[in-house]
């Protein structure tokens, strides 16, 4: 795989899986923090920070949607890369549909921004990146953390008074987040990216007792922690909806289809009606880039058509105690 070694661009750099033939995901490079705070070296202001993105991946999606449920499009800018990523990386193409120029640094590939950022590095570059215009630096790529710096640090310029992360519920939310993420989150693509057949039964296994598990609580429940949305389920969202498209076919995930669970299927179109959420599914760019990028995986680069799954169709979940925050209700 495609990395940085001491600020030289390498295709031979990176194995996506160990010796057991299970797939390894790397990790980030930049993690500082904005803080609603003065004497924070990143400060929590309006038109500072810049995102870089993709409508492909679900780690850069956790941003786009609580950027968008926060209401922070004015105050945070985002540039879009090309949902086709070849030996060259992330590439800005503006004159593709949904995609964008880099409007901050001028760059034609992504890894140009982390080289910026640091002309020694030695990493992956990937997306999300969260870029401070002032300082003219990287201040995080982690998507759960970017996420959460949105959520909690933000609240003075956003214009939505929305808490995602809400006094109470903490603790459980960021149980919920670690729980989700290794079966589930990066479980489609320990699946999808295992060199064996005993690391690909381990995979998919985890996956779906983890999705049975989350079925059955969601049974009398209407969000992953109880009545209230938070960022749990905008980190279990973003794979959900990539799930039947993608996963279950590309990346062998084929024991069930998210629209056959009884309760995962009419809490993922309940997400996808609250608005932030279905606004920031650009389905053509996800399918794009899955059977586009991972020639080992889809040799032959095809692009399916279906199975175009119903996400508007009615879910009855309102009939659950809890809903979407007031300031949400009122722009649906």
């Amino acid at each position: 795989m495609n990395m940085l070694v001491d600020g030289e661009w390498r295709t031979d750099a990176y194995e996506l899986t160990n010796e057991d033939g299970e797939f390894e995901r790397g990790t980030t490079s930049f993690r500082d923090r904005i803080e609603d705070d003065p004497d924070a070296r990143f400060q929590a202001e309006a038109g500072r920070y810049h995102l870089y993105v993709s409508y492909a991946c679900p780690w850069a999606h956790r941003t786009l949607i609580t950027r968008a449920i926060k209401g922070l499009e004015d105050a945070i800018s985002v540039n879009v890369v090309d949902p086709y990523r070849d030996d060259d990386g992330w590439q800005f193409t503006p004159d593709k549909e949904g995609c964008t120029e880099d409007t901050v640094n001028g760059a034609d590939y992504l890894r140009e921004v982390y080289q910026a950022a640091d002309p020694d590095m030695t990493g992956r570059v990937t997306v999300p990146v969260l870029w401070d215009t002032e300082e003219e630096t990287i201040v995080n790529n982690e998507s759960e953390e970017v996420m959460r710096m949105l959520d909690t640090e933000m609240g003075a310029v956003a214009e939505r008074d929305v808490d995602l992360y809400p006094e109470g519920y903490q603790d459980e939310v960021d149980r919920i987040i670690d729980d989700i993420y290794e079966p589930i989150n990066n479980g489609v693509y320990r699946t999808g990216f295992a060199d064996s057949q005993e690391a690909y039964d381990r995979a998919v296994t985890e996956l779906f007792d983890a999705l049975d598990h989350w079925d059955d609580v969601l049974a009398d429940q209407r969000y992953l922690a109880g009545d209230r949305l938070t960022e749990a389920d905008i980190a279990m969202f973003t794979t959900l909806v990539r799930f039947d498209e993608v996963y279950h076919t590309h990346f062998m995930c084929n024991h069930q289809f998210i629209r056959e669970y009884d309760n995962l299927w009419p809490y993922l179109r309940d997400l996808y009606q609250t608005p932030g959420f279905g606004e920031t599914v650009n389905m053509d760019h996800i399918k794009e880039h899955y059977y586009t990028t991972h020639p080992d995986v889809s040799p032959k680069r095809i692009v399916p058509m279906g199975p175009d799954p119903d996400f508007e169709a009615t879910h009855d979940r309102d009939d659950l105690p809890g809903g979407p925050p007031e300031a949400l209700l009122e722009l649906a």
